[in-house]
């Protein structure tokens, strides 16, 4: 995936702070030292954090620059696992892991790889293990930008997103995907940057 690598590169894309949501998420989480998989790891934001909150931290990308970075951002001497892989195929066994976070990843890629992606996550999250993850909203000022490829989904066409998909949707979409689950909440976030309508949904739901 060279665009990845390319876009990895700027830090516009790699902020350094964990989420908010994130944050929250991992102090929901009633023990230490839970097994947790940050899916589409990028730079590593998130790795690092919950590796400093005394989880064992996994992280997969298909970035080697990402993975790059994140290692090298890492203590030495710190318990890490990284991993370079499809988020579509995951190279874990079932019920691995207590907990699965991904952010500002999932969603580029078709509606098939995002269904192939959800029940690789089902299938390794542990028994009433918990997911945490975004999705662009077809409320988001992109929405509809782009070549269309299929119903919600477009390929960018200009700057560092040439080339990748985005993918959108809205409540009941999400009701759908993640059928299998038991949903905690969905939230629509949203804000206006220099003028233009920002919108997410934040999924929390369990195995």
């Amino acid at each position: 995936m060279t665009e990845w690598n390319k876009i990895l590169r700027e830090e516009i894309y790699s902020p350094k702070e964990p989420e908010e949501s994130v944050i929250r998420f991992l102090e929901g989480l009633k023990k230490k030292r839970l097994r947790v998989l940050d899916l589409g790891c990028g730079r590593g934001r998130h790795v690092i954090y919950m590796m400093k909150q005394g989880f064992e931290a996994h992280g997969i990308d298909l970035s080697d620059m990402g993975l790059k970075t994140t290692k090298e951002k890492l203590e030495s001497g710190s318990e890490w696992y990284l991993v370079k892989g499809d988020m579509k195929v995951l190279p874990y066994a079932g019920s691995y892991f207590d907990a699965v976070v991904s952010l500002r990843s999932i969603y580029h890629q078709t509606v098939h790889g995002l269904q192939q992606t959800i029940s690789e996550i089902r299938r390794v999250l542990d028994k009433d293990g918990s997911v945490l993850i975004d999705f662009l909203s077809k409320r988001t000022y992109s929405y509809g930008k782009g070549t269309y490829f299929e119903e919600n989904t477009f390929i960018g066409e200009e700057g560092l997103e040439k080339g990748v998909f985005h993918h959108f949707t809205d409540k009941e979409d999400l009701e759908r995907l993640f059928k299998g689950f038991k949903i905690v909440n969905i939230e629509l976030r949203e804000k206006e940057v220099d003028g233009k309508l920002r919108s997410r949904w934040i999924v929390e739901a369990k195995a």
